[in-house]
């Protein structure tokens, strides 16, 4: 039998975000300058609105032992659980830039995606808005970037 899976997504352009969404890219925006990448030349950042209003960001951090370093988006998301434990991520934006400027088409890698995922299973799904430098792609659920996704509920 077969199946599928529908990703529900939106493709925002520049002048359909809403205030919010532009603060968030502009601090996703800024905490890519802070990335440390000099082997991939590949800044990332994220910004993570929490529910008491609290914006924390995360840039990737590059280590010459490639396991070692971490994205942008654990970056955020771990920072943001540890100082405020008890405070629900509202939404998370990612934008990255290269050599180039700013990338058309940013995207959760898989290991952030379970982060993701655990983050909203630990609080609720949220919105995740992948910002490009003309248009954005928004998930109102954050669960559907990782279909079939790991959780606890297995353990």
């Amino acid at each position: 039998m077969e199946r599928s899976i529908k990703i529900n997504y939106q493709v925002l352009q520049r002048s359909e975000l809403s205030e919010e969404q532009l603060r968030l890219e502009a601090a996703a925006l800024k905490a890519a300058e802070g990335a440390y990448a000099p082997y991939s030349h590949f800044h990332v950042g994220a910004a993570v609105l929490l529910d008491n209003g609290e914006i924390v960001t995360g840039s990737n951090q590059e280590n010459a032992a490639y396991p070692s370093g971490l994205c942008a988006e654990r970056t955020a998301l771990f920072w943001a659980a540890s100082q405020w434990p008890e405070a629900a991520v509202e939404c998370l934006a990612i934008v990255a830039t290269n050599e180039a400027g700013r990338v058309p088409f940013i995207s959760p890698c898989g290991a952030c995606r379970q982060v993701i995922l655990e983050t909203a299973t630990r609080y609720h799904p949220f919105p995740v808005l992948l910002c490009g430098e003309q248009e954005a792609f928004l998930l109102e659920d954050s669960r559907q970037l990782l279909p079939f996704g790991f959780d606890g509920s297995a353990l």
